[in-house]
């Protein structure tokens, strides 16, 4: 089975993220970028379908050079080869454009299953699953928390509001995971010096068949119009409870239209 796992660095969540102030897009270098912790599910599962089913796991990611790094990551935690989509070309991209510019590669190296975390930490938008689907025009299995493959055919858990839905779907397709799927493993010694010795294909938007008027900051069809620092945080508010501290909570929650 050919499996494809689509990876994203975002910057660390633990550090301070900033936006630019030349074109308002993400700065990338303003903090270290780490792989997407919900990307680390999606591999650990595709490595665990592989195991099950035989087959090769490629990781594929669009992002700028120093992507790099969480490409190694996923190669140390045992996929097979990568494929790393990086073109100035593609910087500013919003999900439309990031869903095409994924799906025409993946048109182009083929794959039976597409493998996806439910949401970055950065966008946090959690459709790009779908999009990619419906451009692909192949079925969609999303927020997975559980996944089988039988054959040609497809089985997850989509978690839901009330409990989870079973759906069932033949291949190709694409899927997403959440958190609750599995455990992500630690890249071993080996793992990590292996890595270094596995592929790592390079594509340009001329060599994925990419039109560069549907990609890039100026095609967007969603842009950030202005942003402001967060205020610094305010001081608290202290009630003194003189036998009537529970009210007091309650107006002060109340007024915070909190209840």
């Amino acid at each position: 089975m050919n499996i494809v796992v689509c990876v994203k660095q975002v910057p660390d969540t633990a550090t301070e993220r900033k936006l630019r102030s030349d074109d308002k897009t993400l700065d990338r270098d303003a903090a270290d970028g780490v792989i997407n912790e919900l990307c680390e599910y999606a591999v650990e599962e595709a490595l665990r379908l592989k195991e099950a089913h035989g087959g090769e796991v490629t990781v594929l990611t669009m992002g700028p050079g120093k992507a790099t790094d969480t490409i190694r990551k996923a190669l140390a935690m045992g996929a097979d080869k990568a494929v790393h989509l990086v073109d100035d070309a593609l910087h500013g991209s919003d999900a439309l454009g990031t869903s095409y510019a994924l799906a025409q590669t993946l048109k182009k190296i083929g794959f039976d299953l597409v493998v996806l975390g439910s949401e970055s930490t950065d966008a946090r938008t959690g459709v790009l699953a779908a999009m990619l689907a419906e451009r692909l025009g192949v079925p969609q299995l999303t927020f997975s928390n559980k996944v089988e493959v039988n054959g040609e055919t497809i089985t997850a858990q989509r978690v839901t509001d009330y409990g989870y839905d079973r759906v069932e779907a033949s291949l190709p397709a694409v899927v997403s995971v959440v958190e609750k799927i599995n455990e992500p493993r630690y890249p071993s010694f080996k793992g990590i010096m292996a890595a270094k010795k596995k592929p790592v294909t390079t594509l340009g938007i001329a060599d994925a068949e990419i039109d560069a008027s549907q990609v890039g900051l100026a095609n967007s069809w969603s842009e950030v119009v202005d942003f402001a620092a967060a205020p610094p945080r305010a001081a608290g508010t202290i009630v003194k409870d003189e036998g009537d501290g529970g009210v007091k909570t309650a107006d002060f929650l109340a007024s915070k239209k909190f209840v």
